[in-house]
């Protein structure tokens, strides 16, 4: 690919509402006075989103606070004058003390102060001191962390209508290059240094390494899995080092407990006061945000996580939104609680905003008119009540708070990935199983279990059953209502999204072509129909159960089908899927349906677990009834506890049963069901951490980094300890050929999720 000329360059940080800054041919030593002033700087800085020859540059400067100390002496995060500043940092391009080359090390550099920063409520502020509404920054990008060889300088606004954010769009870069950058106040007023990097050329076929995170919930957990990831990174040999962060979404949770409103915690967590919503609303026993204010306040409090900030420090990172950034049982500009659908047009623009005035990304606004702000349409909460054959609110409002930012899209990192991102919420249509008539389904004899066929007639709407779909929906003794047998097919991607989608699979020459999903594809079921005589009532379905409802593509039937075999139509190879949002790791292989009716895999799939939120084992440990019929399926009296769910799902009741029995793992296995899951290779609904990739010409290895359950925060060089590490491995396959995936424990003993 050609680089793009000056204009075309300039074009498209607009399009970004981003500044944009040419690297020249040449560099010269930094001639910016600046001195490292973390406190001034309080959300770090961020790179994002690097193609072969720019990347995006972000930061946070409050210029109320820099008014405010402009004239005293160096001062710490805490706001005490420390007359070691000096030796911090060094004016003229030094880089920070005690770091290794200008960029984290695995002790965090950030201050005591700041370390203790996401315990400290926030509120928002968009007026600096004397009245302030702008500031302006410049920054500087070196090939070396001393500055000594600054390549591209240029200025920036910081304002109060974008809450004191900066995007810069540096151009002019080599391909698969390291950088450092910084950014500086008129006052010599310095962040921290930041370590970032270029994609490779397209046809470079050097191996490409990069991780996978989702679901970091500060509220309730650390984030010290980022401090491994630093910490194995920086052993590495430069080859081996991670490229980028892909972060599939919950950056954020929206739904925060106050501590005093929960006194007992959240399962065995304390709850931290990180925010205080100054205009939220509060359900039940958790707040929500309702303005832009503060939708920013939570993603502040989150970025003031020590190992979060390192993080984006080190690494480029590229960032899709799941619900969270928006609302828990969000979808279109809708949100569900309580068992009502309200309209939150305002409450979408908002958390779009936030998350564009905060996450870096190459996502575009339609008619956005300033390189410095986000352009918010004017929208009102209006019910909805003409949908579109995609199930589509058409009602105005509607329309434009979807479209006030678009975030599907793809990246591509030479000639083995090419990243194709999609959005999983903005389009969707109404998930059958949040629907308030979904209630009358649920089965307490049967804890989380509905019946194969009921969640298929439910996916397919009007479609079921050949076209005619049944009046009632029954199993058993229930008869409920269909619901859905007017509506359209069930669409997470929607009409255009999926047409956008498939077409860049089909036209990718990439080796592996990465659907970059924020919520997990693989289907979750188990086997009811097996259990014994007179454990409890006969299990009411036909065969199968699905697990936990619906949500994501394990459950979206038609649209999962529609895409698989548009895969095989296409003879498209090397098609990979990483996800998030379940909290738990997953690797297996993308079929659109298991047995009985015929298994045939198109692609490879991996889920990686939670950064820091809980999961469902925490669930079931405690909250599952101990007189429970059924409990030796979900929570076992052995120290593994509730990971006895995983089992449930990979083998199915009878080695459940056995293993509870017996204690004998290997026995238990034996009674597997071989119908079950054929397509899971690994499942662990209690894990935590992260996930790698390497991809090269021939092969793709996913690694599982799990890490003890993140209570709190260790701070330890290497994060802590690892529970295990295991590594799946795929070959390239041949275009009349199916995907086969192979296990490597490295660390640790997974037992149950084997």
């Amino acid at each position: 690919m050609d680089q793009l000329s000056r204009r075309e360059f300039i074009q498209t940080a607009f399009a970004l509402g981003a500044t944009a800054a040419m690297a020249g041919v040449s560099g010269k030593p930094s001639t910016t006075t600046w001195h490292e002033r973390r406190d001034l700087f309080p959300e770090g800085v961020a790179s994002a989103e690097p193609t072969f020859d720019s990347v995006l540059l972000w930061t946070r400067y409050p210029a109320g606070i820099a008014t405010s100390v402009a004239t005293q002496p160096h001062a710490t995060a805490a706001g005490q004058a420390d007359p070691t500043a000096a030796n911090q940092a060094t004016a003229h391009g030094g880089g920070a003390a005690g770091s290794t080359a200008g960029v984290p090390t695995g002790t965090s550099q950030t201050t005591a102060a700041a370390n203790d920063a996401a315990t400290q409520p926030r509120r928002a502020s968009s007026r600096g001191a004397g009245g302030s509404t702008s500031a302006t920054l410049t920054v500087e990008v070196a090939t070396d962390p001393a500055f000594r060889n600054v390549v591209a300088t240029s200025t920036a606004n910081v304002t109060a209508a974008s809450d004191w954010t900066c995007r810069v769009l540096v151009g002019g870069l080599q391909p698969s290059h390291e950088y450092w950058y910084r950014f500086t106040d008129e006052h010599g007023n310095g962040s921290r240094v930041g370590r970032t990097l270029t994609a490779p050329a397209e046809a470079d076929t050097r191996p490409v390494r990069f991780a996978f995170v989702s679901c970091q919930n500060a509220n309730q957990g650390a984030q010290h899995a980022y401090r491994r990831m630093i910490f194995e990174d920086e052993k590495a040999a430069p080859a081996e080092r991670l490229g980028f962060v892909l972060h599939l979404g919950d950056f954020i949770y929206e739904l925060v407990w106050y501590p005093e409103d929960r006194p007992q915690g959240m399962y065995d967590r304390r709850l931290r006061d990180i925010v205080r919503y100054e205009h939220g609303e509060k359900i039940s026993d958790f707040h929500i945000p309702t303005t832009l204010d503060d939708y920013r306040a939570v993603y502040r409090a989150y970025l003031h996580d020590p190992d979060l900030q390192d993080a984006r420090a080190r690494w480029p990172f590229i960032n899709m939104w799941d619900n969270h950034e928006f609302s828990w049982l969000g979808w279109q500009g809708m949100q569900d609680f309580q068992g009502k659908t309200r309209p939150a047009q305002t409450r979408k623009v908002a958390a779009n905003q936030a998350w564009f005035e905060y996450q870096p990304a190459r996502v575009t606004q339609p008619g956005a008119g300033t390189l410095e702000r986000f352009n918010p349409p004017e929208v009102h909460d209006a019910p909805i009540v003409k949908f579109d054959d995609d199930g589509f609110g058409q009602e105005a409002n509607n329309v434009a708070a979807v479209d006030s930012l678009r975030g599907y899209r793809s990246v591509r990192w030479g000639r083995n990935v090419d990243l194709i991102i999609t959005d999983q919420h903005s389009y969707r249509s109404h998930e059958p199983t949040t629907r308030a008539e979904a209630g009358a389904l649920d089965d307490k004899d049967f804890p989380d279990l509905l019946p194969e066929e009921v969640m298929q007639s439910l996916d397919a709407g009007r479609e079921s059953n050949g076209g005619q779909p049944p009046s009632f929906i029954e199993f058993g003794t229930t008869r409920v209502a269909n619901f859905c047998r007017n509506d359209p097919p069930q669409t997470i991607l929607g009409r255009k999204q999926k047409a956008w989608f498939l077409e860049r699979l089909r036209t990718s020459q990439a080796t592996w072509k990465i659907w970059g999903n924020t919520e997990g594809t693989l289907d979750t079921r188990t086997d009811p129909q097996n259990l014994p005589m007179g454990l409890t009532k006969s299990w009411p379905g036909a065969g199968y159960a699905v697990f936990g409802g619906g949500g994501d593509h394990s459950t979206a039937y038609l649209e999962r089908a529609e895409i698989y075999d548009f895969v095989r139509k296409h003879d498209i190879t090397g098609f990979a899927t990483v996800a998030g949002d379940r909290h738990s790791f997953w690797a297996g292989l993308a079929a659109k349906a298991l047995p009985p009716q015929p298994f045939e895999p198109v692609g490879i799939v991996f889920v990686t677990g939670s950064i820091s939120a809980p999961g469902l084992v925490e669930a079931l440990e405690h909250k599952f009834p101990a007189d429970h019929p059924l409990r030796a399926l979900y929570v076992s009296d052995s120290p593994a506890k509730a990971r006895v769910v995983n089992m449930l799902l990979k083998h199915g009741v009878r080695s459940c049963l056995d293993y509870h029995r017996s204690k004998d793992m290997a026995q238990a296995r034996k009674l597997s069901n071989p119908q079950l899951a054929p397509h899971l290779s690994f499942i662990d609904m209690g894990g935590h951490g992260y996930a790698t990739v390497r991809a090269t010409s021939q092969s793709f290895e996913t690694e599982f980094v799990c890490i003890p359950r993140p209570v709190e925060r260790i701070e330890r060089p290497d994060g802590g300890p690892l529970l295990y590490r295991v590594a799946h491995r795929a070959q390239l396959w041949a275009k009349d050929g199916h995907p086969r995936l192979e296990q490597t424990v490295l660390e640790g003993h997974p037992e149950f999720s084997l």
